[in-house]
């Protein structure tokens, strides 16, 4: 057998050109004897022959790559750290060899690994016995030609590469199997080695005995964690030989307890899942069946595809929580309308539109008033002190009162397009608002000052107008004439008759009044209108400022969630990932023949 031991893990590496096949009982240049029927892999060289990934696995890595262009500047680095990292192993998986399957045999301290290790391979390669670990670093055996660079991507060194004496099994041509060490050794370094091997390999037999198999480490750190990837996942109960009667199918029964409450779907009854099965490494009992298992798994050439797949899932299940979102989300039109009826109450539309229709109204009285009114008007204007000057300016508290008012308005408005989003989501939404919100004050008080002094200006008048101040003349000519006349019969100039001239000025006295009210009374409508109009389009005008300022910016916040939304859905598609699997196999949960693999 062959000694891997630690001072040969420190030993320089060595790489000849060529295959150098050293037959049992011969030395190696380190000095180590290799085992019995085993030749060493020492100089093979890698020739990629992957290609570009097909189906629902490219569909759902095109995604998971558009998902995370689109998230960069939404989310850290840390968040979208393992799905970057699926990439580039799926990239790094792409490029190496689709006919080969990397198996890994991983286990506890004494459970058996390397005794499995050598029956699968059925001769002596990696290291069996007492001493505690056994097994100091990942060991390598090989089927076929052309595996060279994955095992340069597990960084196994060439030293630590074996291959079956004549190529072994036809079966299993195409396997890569390692030897991981023990996932609960005392040494650091060969947990760390275990844990970076198992994220590389396209599958894992994970290898129990009747005293470990409900040990807590290897379900909480690995079994739990590693529940989606049970359509390649093995877990056999080794070293049955050692349970009496009907003990091996009790604790094969609570293994398989154990490993539903970990999640992980068992392949029984035709269904996908992890294979689960008995056997005795050392007396060889099950270790065939198994081996028909491997064989199978490495003939379809899925696993690489279905491992990756797996990852893409357990990847898109830790975004979940930044990607999906609490219910419906987005602004609804009521919310849209009352952010612009806010903005139009902090403008003061209302009070606009209200001094459009007076100005209008002062218009209308002014053209159809009595003249002898409007002098009067004139002449009060003129005695009081201070009555022509100009509006006082707003006070400034009337200011920060319509700023505060902007201010509410635009984080209610955040807040309501935010709600139920993931907080990174709603976060980007409510800093797109305050960005957009920045000058939105001052941009709406210059809107309002265009609309006052729009509205300052001489009002349309009525077709009616002309008329009514064709009446009102009339009225005071009359008057004039009436008087004239009287003056004329009092001086003696006409003669007396003071009927006529009296109901002249009668009339142009009482016409004059009546004429003004008439006018006062059709001008409501009118007025009322031409007010509305002006309330009308500075709500406009604000909802339009905010739209653009704020309403726009949201919206393109909310559209950039939609888009990474459907990217998620895509990567995380259960129907993507059934296709993926495709149809189970034999063997209790044996990998389907439907292969997604990179294509030549």
């Amino acid at each position: 057998m062959t000694a891997i031991t630690d001072d040969e893990n420190e030993a320089p590496d060595r790489w000849d050109d060529g295959l150098i096949a050293r037959r049992a009982g011969g030395r190696d240049d380190g000095g180590e004897e290799t085992g019995e029927g085993v030749e060493e892999e020492v100089g093979e060289e890698h020739v990629p022959i992957g290609g570009a990934y097909v189906g629902p696995l490219r569909v759902r890595l095109d995604a998971l790559r558009e998902l995370i262009g689109l998230s960069r500047t939404r989310l850290d680095g840390q968040t979208l750290a393992e799905a970057g990292r699926v990439l580039d192993e799926a990239a790094a998986r792409q490029r190496l060899s689709s006919r080969h399957t990397v198996v890994a045999i991983a286990g506890a301290t004494g459970s058996g690994k390397s005794t499995l290790f050598n029956a699968l391979a059925q001769v002596p390669i990696s290291e069996t016995g007492l001493r505690r670990p056994t097994t100091t670093g990942p060991i390598a055996c090989t089927w076929s030609e052309g595996a060279a660079g994955l095992l340069d991507r597990l960084a196994i060194p060439p030293r630590l590469r074996r291959r079956p004496l004549a190529g072994g099994s036809e079966e299993l041509s195409g396997l890569v199997l390692v030897d991981l060490p023990d996932h609960d050794s005392a040494l650091v370094r060969h947990r760390e080695q275990v844990d970076r091997v198992l994220a590389l390999v396209d599958a894992v037999i994970w290898v129990v005995d009747p005293e470990k198999y409900a040990d807590a480490a290897l379900h909480e750190r690995y079994l739990r964690p590693l529940a989606g990837h049970a359509e390649i996942t093995f877990v056999v109960l080794n070293q049955v030989d050692r349970l009496p009667g009907e003990a091996a199918d009790q604790v094969l029964d609570d293994l398989r307890r154990l490993l539903d409450e970990d999640g992980m779907a068992l392949g029984e009854h035709g269904e996908p899942g992890a294979t689960v099965l008995a056997l005795s490494a050392l007396t060889g009992e099950g270790v065939d069946e198994l081996r028909e298992m491997v064989g199978t798994v490495v003939q379809e050439r899925s696993a690489a595809a279905r491992r990756l797949s797996a990852d893409v899932e357990a990847a898109a299940a830790k975004l979940r929580a930044v990607y999906v979102a609490d219910g419906r989300t987005g602004l609804s039109e009521r919310s849209r309308e009352d952010f612009a009826a806010r903005l139009a109450e902090a403008i003061g539309a209302k009070a606009a539109g209200e001094t459009a229709e007076r100005e209008w109204r002062r218009n209308a009285g002014r053209a159809c008033g009595t003249p002898w009114l409007r002098l009067w008007r004139w002449y009060e204007g003129k005695r009081t002190p201070g009555s022509g000057a100009p509006e006082a300016a707003a006070p400034l508290e009337e200011e920060l009162t319509a700023r505060q008012r902007v201010e509410q308005a635009v984080r209610t408005v955040a807040d309501e397009a935010a709600a139920g989003l993931p907080a990174p989501w709603a976060q980007a939404v409510r800093e797109a608002a305050v960005r957009g919100a920045e000058g939105l004050p001052e941009a709406l008080d210059g809107l309002a000052a265009r609309e006052a002094a729009a509205t300052s200006e001489r009002p349309l008048r009525p077709a009616w107008w002309p008329a009514a101040v064709l009446a009102q003349a009339s009225m005071t000519l009359l008057q004039i004439y009436g008087g004239l006349w009287l003056v004329a019969q009092i001086i003696g100039v006409l003669e007396p008759g003071l009927l006529t001239p009296a109901m002249l000025m009668a009339a142009g006295i009482v016409g004059g009044p009546l004429v003004e009210w008439a006018c006062g009374a059709a001008v409501r409508g009118p007025a009322r209108r031409y007010g509305q109009d002006a309330q009308r389009r500075l709500q406009e005008a604000a909802a339009g400022c905010g739209r653009a300022r704020v309403l726009d910016p949201i919206a393109g916040e909310l559209m950039r969630y939609r888009e990474v939304r459907e990217q998620f859905a895509t990567v995380s598609s259960g129907k993507a990932a059934a296709a993926v699997a495709g149809p189970g196999g034999g063997h209790g949960g044996g990998l389907g023949s439907g292969s997604v693999w990179p294509q030549r």
